[in-house]
């Protein structure tokens, strides 16, 4: 009974401001999360906008299912989690990760270059 709550609490705290629904799941992801991490906020969002009902429809996916791929457990398809997504009001995006490259793909500095910025 304890999750549901704080579902309900985050549903409506994503309701008020959906800039931080985006940014919070934003944020999970680019500091790694379990899958089941990630399905729980697609529900709170969901609920947030206007229950899996309403999402399932836009989503053109089953009710029952939704539910059930939205759990903690769940394992969607890559279509599905597009579906929702997209009826969330979101999409999927990949981006570079933030670090340094492998020193096989840095940029070569010739000798010449080298004495050129140490003087």
């Amino acid at each position: 009974m304890k999750d549901k709550l704080y579902d309900d609490v985050m549903a409506e705290v994503f309701r008020d401001d959906p800039a931080l629904a985006v940014e919070s799941l934003n944020t999970l992801l680019e500091e790694g999360c379990t899958q089941g991490e990630l399905l729980v906020i697609l529900r709170q969002l969901a609920q947030a906008q206007g229950g899996i009902s309403q999402i399932s429809a836009r989503a053109g996916l089953n009710e029952k299912s939704l539910y059930r791929t939205l759990s903690g457990q769940g394992n969607p398809r890559l279509s599905s989690l597009n579906a929702i997504l997209h009826a969330l009001g979101l999409r999927l995006a990949v981006v570079p990760l933030a670090h340094t490259p492998h020193p096989e793909n840095a940029p070569q500095t010739s000798p010449a270059d080298a004495a050129a910025v140490a003087a």
